[in-house]
């Protein structure tokens, strides 16, 4: 008796710092072609603890298996989310954070040799809110952003996502992640060559912690945008692996 198809994994989508969810247009538009059902929610960046917590409620309203994307900070959101989702069957990380238990963002930037982006950027002072929110929030200057964050994209474009960053809580750089989810889950790491936010060094150095499948993507910080089809290319490789399907040719089949 032939045995049913499995149910293609969702494709859960977060984005990182200076950014929002609109940076994985192109990514969300060749995973539709392809079949996918994808979530790309609005990462808050006010905090890992908060932000991991909306990003795990996320997860748990989908009923089927889940392939969770992080990209730079959303790496991190996804590390500290995933632990306990037992629906998460693979983990995809784009020039992102993969923090270790007990580890915060800066210890790995402070770990590796600065990058350009270490002073192109500027911190702003938010009213006073409720106790233990942030005070503040991190910024790039406009004038440096086009070419830290997105040297490979064409000017309008870059000049564009400058002015409508999202900046990030500050505190969230320094927050300390729990248990790392890709200690228990299937790991896939796609290190962008040309970064010049988070150093290609501690890519790879995350990568090969994690024993992830690593992708190498010459391109910059802003690869979801600039090579959405290699990036699409990792995604669906971990679900079909992380869906018990093996060989990539059955997914290809389905559609």
């Amino acid at each position: 008796m032939r045995k049913p198809t499995p149910v293609p994994p969702t494709i859960v989508l977060v984005h990182g710092a200076f950014t929002d969810a609109s940076s994985w247009a192109g990514v969300i538009s060749l995973l539709h072609a392809a079949g996918f059902t994808v979530h790309a929610p609005a990462n808050p960046l006010r905090g890992l603890a908060q932000d991991a917590a909306y990003i795990r409620s996320v997860v748990r309203d989908i009923d089927v298996p889940v392939v969770l994307v992080g990209h730079d900070y959303g790496g991190a959101v996804i590390t500290h989310a995933a632990t306990d989702a037992d629906n998460v069957v693979a983990l995809c990380y784009v020039a992102a954070f993969g923090l270790d238990a007990g580890e915060c963002v800066l210890d790995i930037t402070n770990r590796f040799a600065p990058v350009p982006v270490a002073d192109a950027t500027f911190t702003a002072a938010l009213p006073a809110q409720s106790p233990g929110g942030p005070e503040s929030e991190l910024y790039i200057r406009k004038e440096r952003f086009p070419q830290v964050y997105a040297a490979d994209l064409p000017t309008s474009v870059k000049e564009v996502l400058s002015v409508v960053q999202r900046p990030i809580a500050c505190s969230a750089l320094t927050s300390r992640s729990g248990p790392p989810a890709w200690a228990s889950k299937p790991s896939w790491y796609a290190i962008a060559t040309a970064d010049r936010i988070l150093n290609p060094t501690a890519q790879r150095f995350m990568a090969q912690r994690m024993a992830a499948t690593e992708h190498l993507l010459d391109g910059s910080h802003a690869v979801v945008l600039s090579q959405p089809g290699a990036v699409v290319a990792m995604i669906r490789e971990a679900a079909e692996q992380g869906n018990g399907r093996g060989d990539g040719n059955v997914l290809r089949q389905a559609f």
